[in-house]
């Protein structure tokens, strides 16, 4: 009696930098706020807080961002206050 198992292919090691699905490489993504050795968030600087709100006015998740979970959460509050202090809008 056989025991048939489904045969996986395997193209060799990849690079630990990509992620792959499907034949679709994706590049891994990293924190900004990270990178930049200030690391500071403030509420009062609109552009840099525009760059994780979509368009309908959304913070943007950690996932899609690529933020560390330290940077995600002072982000989120900097919004939430710039929003409350109407710099920034609470929709668009």
């Amino acid at each position: 009696m056989f025991i048939l198992r489904k045969e996986t292919k395997r193209d060799g090691k990849r690079d630990s930098k990509f992620k792959s699905n499907k034949g679709m490489i994706f590049r891994k993504k990293f924190c900004r706020l990270c990178k930049d050795k200030s690391g500071k968030v403030d509420y009062k600087d609109t552009k840099l807080l525009e760059k994780f709100i979509n368009d309908r006015g959304k913070i943007i998740s950690c996932r899609i961002s690529g933020n560390c979970a330290k940077h995600q959460r002072s982000l989120s509050h900097a919004i939430k206050r710039a929003r409350f202090l109407a710099i920034l809008p609470y929709t668009r």
